[in-house]
């Protein structure tokens, strides 16, 4: 399949300030990016990406009829639309607000005002996700390698099993929180094991000692996913806890395949 550049990808900017949209367009322009249709309300947005379907979609977070999570939601829970990747462009800075976003598996988020750094590294991380190729192993046929995805949103759990789909990952049984994954582990084998830290029942740091400190999977890699940041006190000596590697929300596909290609490629 053709690798598409910067320059062939389309995007929707969805922002309610008209002068707020020119300058984005106009960085957007400064990086290659062409081909952009700019609406200005949640309304537009949903009607722009039904009729004309795009590579990328921009969003701000409030408008006066919704907010970004509405478009996000209505994306990611159309199976037409779900791969879309989706960047937020926003001031807010409340971590309660930024969670949902995380949780549904945005590709970037981008603060407002944004460097031309920022903007380049979220346009290529999204560009990653819209050109994912296969993962060769040597060890593995990546298509057999059984992967057990741990986390209690839904919205994040079919993210991430669509990011390892299109690495060619797709024996993926899924667990909404360390209890149930617990289940799993004594009834199937697995490779490796994609665990969240928020998780109600039993969090991720709980699951990895267990999986650790069971000598039937200590073996198993466990990569962990998390939205906290790792100089939070939550994430202190997280690695003592046996997992492999932590990685952000939203994450970087180019870094979940290094991961993977570290963990079972040798």
């Amino acid at each position: 399949m053709r690798q598409l550049s910067l320059a062939d990808i389309s995007i929707i900017l969805v922002e309610p300030s008209d002068t707020q949209r020119k300058i984005i367009i106009k960085k957007l322009a400064d990086e290659n990016v062409l081909h952009v249709e700019a609406v200005g309300t949640v309304a537009e947005a949903v009607i722009a990406i039904k009729n004309n379907p795009p590579d990328l979609i921009v969003s701000a977070m409030y408008f006066e009829d919704g907010t970004g999570q509405h478009i996000l939601k209505q994306v990611k829970t159309n199976p037409d639309l779900a791969k879309v990747p989706f960047m937020l462009v926003s001031s807010e800075n409340r971590p309660h607000k930024l969670e949902e976003f995380k949780q549904s598996g945005v590709a970037a988020i981008l603060p407002k005002p944004f460097s031309t750094q920022n903007l380049t590294n979220a346009l290529y991380a999204s560009l990653d996700l819209i050109n994912a190729d296969e993962i060769e192993l040597e060890l593995f046929d990546v298509a057999e390698v059984r992967v057990l995805l741990v986390d209690d949103s839904k919205m994040a759990r079919n993210h991430i099993r669509r990011v390892l789909n299109s690495l060619g990952l797709q024996k993926i049984m899924e667990a909404e929180n360390g209890a149930e994954a617990l289940t799993l582990l004594k009834d199937h084998m697995f490779d490796l094991v994609f665990t969240d830290y928020n998780m109600p029942e039993m969090d991720g740091r709980e699951l990895s000692e267990f999986i650790r400190f069971n000598p039937d999977t200590a073996h198993i890699p466990i990569i962990m996913v998390t939205s906290e940041s790792s100089k939070s006190l939550h994430m202190a000596n997280i690695h003592q806890t046996g997992i492999n590697a932590l990685c952000n929300k939203p994450f970087e596909l180019a870094e979940v395949r290094k991961m993977i290609i570290n963990l079972l490629g040798h």
